[in-house]
């Protein structure tokens, strides 16, 4: 089925929203003011989702997609806007989901940070492999067939010239079974998980507002990390006191600051890699008043973590925080949340439940992290 529509704005999860015949059309790649012919893909009750056949009449807001890749390759959905459009849309995503999910009566102000770089600005990658078809890149819109990549535009050159290693290497020399390969830049080089033919899983380092951090291709880090000082402000605030937890802390990006600032900080992670580097930046920083428990963050707040704690820090993964985790938090009662968030469906989901456990929103900051995605990270910070 072939409809006319007009896009209206960008939903979370960076499908357009349009109208047609009683029901609700959600279109990839769209741009809002854009004049469509789609095709309906397939239907869900009153909901249709679409892909672009024609378009009519561009938006103002539409631009050429720059990579030869957009619209097969599942990693970028925003090129075909400007970048204020992006910056905009990301803006509205957030608001929609308070207002909708966390039923929030009024938003406080915030903007959207933008990337110094729009362009070249990931340090961070997983390549997907198939050996079959000798395709090395990221999986295809809506599928697991890997979508071949020469060049991707949103790497940063030093992770773009070991993309091209890669592709150099001769398949044999490729491991049984490698499904994915993921990859870092540091400050010193370039890390690789699993290792393979040369590609090593090196430690790197990255410096942040003075703090040194060790880490490998093992370990989670930001992708972008031009935004990391403001994001590790904003999340931070004023915050001082005696104790503070950092949860799902990763390597230490903020738990390294917050140990400047608080006499007992506590760390919760379940990689175990993560954790053995977050250890040892804090053994080289000399900040001994910080200890880092290997256990997901459900499992510690089931073995009942001693109180009381004046500030909790929580960055989880992109599916938000578990239930169990929440409902710990809230009976900690610290006197100050600050909640670092990827999805601002699941951030909303878990702001809902705090704000009724008594937590009113102080402040919310928003950086792009991701420019030419629909992504976008979330601070908001509560009492």
């Amino acid at each position: 089925m072939v409809l006319e529509v007009e896009v209206e704005r960008i939903l979370p999860g960076g499908m357009g929203l349009a109208h047609a015949g009683g029901k609700t059309v959600f279109v990839s790649l769209a741009a809002p003011g854009d004049r469509l012919r789609v095709r309906v893909e397939r239907e869900q009750g009153n909901v249709l989702f679409a892909s672009i056949e024609e378009i009519v009449t561009p938006s103002p807001l539409r631009i050429e997609p720059p990579c030869p890749y957009f619209g097969r390759c599942g990693g970028c959905d925003f090129q075909q806007l400007t970048y204020e459009a992006q910056l905009i849309a990301k803006a509205e995503i957030i608001r929609d989901c308070l207002r909708r999910i966390a039923r929030l009566e009024s938003v406080p102000d915030f903007v959207v940070t933008p990337s110094p770089d729009n362009w070249r600005y990931r340090m961070r990658a997983m390549w997907q492999i198939d050996r079959e078809q000798r395709a090395i890149g990221y999986y295809e819109r809506g599928s697991r067939r890997v979508c071949d990549v020469v060049d991707c535009a949103v790497l940063r050159p030093a992770l773009q010239e070991k993309l091209e290693e890669v592709r150099a290497t001769e398949w044999r020399q490729f491991p049984e079974g490698l499904k994915h390969l993921d990859v870092v830049q540091g400050e010193n080089g370039v890390s690789f998980a699993p290792e393979f033919a040369g590609f090593h899983t090196s430690e790197l380092s990255l410096t942040v507002r003075g703090e040194v951090y060790q880490f490998n291709a093992e370990a989670f880090f930001q992708i972008n990390p031009s935004l990391l000082e403001p994001l590790i402000d904003f999340a931070l605030g004023d915050a001082s006191g005696e104790s503070v937890l950092d949860l799902y802390c990763g390597v230490g990006l903020f738990t390294l600051p917050l140990a400047r600032r608080f006499k007992n900080v506590v760390g919760v992670e379940a990689n175990s890699a993560a954790v053995r580097f977050a250890r040892r930046n804090l053994h080289n920083a000399e900040l001994a008043n910080a200890r880092v428990i290997t256990a997901t963050v459900t499992d510690w707040f089931r073995t009942g973590p001693v109180g009381p704690v004046d500030f909790v820090l929580l960055d989880p993964p992109r599916a938000g925080a578990e239930s169990v985790v929440i409902k710990g938090i809230v009976d900690l009662r610290p006197g100050a949340i600050s909640y670092v968030s990827c999805d601002p469906a699941t951030l909303a989901r878990d702001l809902k439940k705090l704000t009724a456990a008594g937590y009113a929103i102080d402040s919310i900051a928003a950086f792009d992290l991701f420019p030419q995605t629909h992504h976008v990270e979330t601070v908001v910070r509560l009492s």
